[in-house]
């Protein structure tokens, strides 16, 4: 209590006698240009404040948040714009294939260099002959390894010796291809292996694998196997 004038003391440690003192004199706290001013508000009508600097503040921080999201899509749209090039380039590589052989040895120095994947490899069921260089599967196994109806496999249970060798021991993740060979449609698989446990993961699109596939199917029927 001030004992000279009788009415209470502001105690300025208070935050919530503060609080409440400016509630109280609101009125007078909006005439007060030059208090508004350097607590950075400024009034624009009677009713109305403008919050100048944090106002501004919250406009470049929801501007900096755009900015963050359109670079992460440009930056996933030139990935897949970079990949979609390096695909076709590699299937461009396949089709100057001089014999299977050849054809198994590009696929996986392809997948290498460009992709900087473990391995790639064709394999193709034993029901007949199976040309140099590709992997041999018992009869199914094309069914066991992706399953009766499957078209592809992503993810670390497509990573398996009889795909990979030796290489099997670095590769953590797969993406495996059916496809089907010559006139009878004989079964086979083709396979890219990853050193990263998510280089493939189910959730992936498989289309550019897939195409990939196709075109070995296409290539590889030049020639028949003896």
């Amino acid at each position: 209590m001030n004992t000279e004038t009788g009415s209470p003391t502001l105690d300025l440690d208070d935050w919530q006698a503060v609080r409440r003192h400016m509630v109280a004199h609101a009125d007078a706290i909006l005439r007060d240009k030059a208090l508004l001013e350097a607590l950075g508000l400024q009034p624009k009508s009677r009713h109305l404040i403008d919050f100048g600097p944090a106002a501004l503040a919250k406009l470049e921080q929801r501007a900096l948040k755009d900015f963050d999201v359109r670079r992460q899509l440009e930056a996933t749209a030139k990935a897949n714009f970079d990949a979609q090039g390096q695909t076709h380039a590699l299937c461009l590589s396949l089709m100057e294939a001089r014999n299977h052989s050849d054809l198994a040895r590009r696929l996986h120095e392809e997948a290498r260099n460009r992709f900087g994947l473990v391995a790639a490899s064709i394999a193709l069921e034993n029901t007949g002959p199976v040309p140099l260089g590709w992997k041999t599967l018992d009869d199914g196994g094309v069914d066991y390894i992706i399953g009766e109806q499957g078209l592809s496999l992503l993810g670390p249970d497509g990573v398996c010796r009889v795909l990979f060798d030796d290489d099997v021991r670095r590769v953590k993740s797969a993406a495996v291809l059916r496809i089907a060979l010559w006139r009878e449609g004989r079964p086979g698989l083709v396979a890219f292996g990853s050193n990263d446990f998510d280089g493939f993961s189910p959730e992936m699109g498989a289309e550019l694998v897939a195409f990939v596939a196709r075109v070995v199917e296409r290539v590889a029927d030049r020639w028949p196997v003896l």
